[in-house]
């Protein structure tokens, strides 16, 4: 990762022991606190379990998951496209994640994408691309939303099931180790809500920000967690995705 030392937070911040969706609206819009928060505690979670050695971030933007996983891999290589609307100085390569990865075969052993393969327009190519570069054993790290606003026009293309994300995985020659959902009913509603009230002139950001509070310690909560569980069956704002890479099978 180039300029290293001039990394700052962007999209997600560490407070309080745990990461979480950064308050400034410059980097997080204020109807998305919420769905960040959620996918903030599944990295929080998974990364100490999982992230180690050579990682590549693969449509890394601002590289704002940097701080939660740097602690635990040794080296980190940054990839997006020139379109990128987020500006950074972190940048290894430039390329076009629909096609070729200019990165060698087994070098890695995580890989990051996170809000990334919504917006690929083929994803098989690029599963097959996680495949080659990473190392048997690596895993990949993967978040999309669902129910969830267009956003990153006109480049929003999908939004995957949970059966998707098992069967692309999978026949790319991967194993899934974690597929959660992200939030259930009622952290859609709020997130819808959020979403409309936050452009309410004067009174609009300040109701945002309480429902997206109270919603978010409900859904931190146990009844909130068993809630989630069974609406999220239907009604998944996201999934996060852990997927180990399997070995190749053997030439008989």
């Amino acid at each position: 990762m180039k300029n290293e030392a001039t990394w700052r937070e962007t999209k997600y911040v560490q407070r309080g022991g745990r990461l979480r969706a950064s308050t400034d609206l410059r980097e997080v819009v204020m109807g998305s606190r919420l769905c960040g928060d959620c996918i903030a505690r599944l990295y929080d979670e998974y990364l100490p379990r999982y992230a180690r050695g050579a990682a590549a971030d693969l449509g890394c933007g601002k590289v704002p998951l940097y701080g939660a996983y740097r602690p635990h891999v040794s080296s980190v290589t940054c990839v997006d496209w020139g379109n990128t609307p987020f500006q950074t100085t972190h940048l290894d390569f430039e390329c076009d994640l629909n096609g070729a990865l200019p990165l060698e075969d087994a070098s890695f052993d995580t890989l990051i994408l996170s809000d990334v393969l919504e917006h690929i327009a083929r994803p098989e190519p690029l599963w097959a691309e996680m495949a080659r570069i990473l190392r048997p054993g690596g895993v990949a790290f993967v978040n999309t939303p669902f129910l969830y606003w267009v956003h990153g026009a006109p480049y929003d293309y999908y939004r995957y099931t949970e059966f998707a994300h098992r069967r692309f995985a999978e026949i790319a020659g991967f194993e899934v180790l974690v597929l959660e959902r992200i939030g259930g009913l009622v952290e859609v509603a709020c997130d819808v809500f959020a979403k409309s009230a936050s452009a309410v002139p004067v009174v609009g950001n300040p109701v945002a920000a309480l429902a997206q509070s109270a919603v978010g310690l409900w859904s931190r909560s146990s009844t909130g967690r068993k809630v989630a569980h069974w609406t999220g069956r239907k009604f998944p704002l996201g999934y996060f995705m852990v997927a180990r890479r399997l070995p190749a099978p053997q030439q008989s």
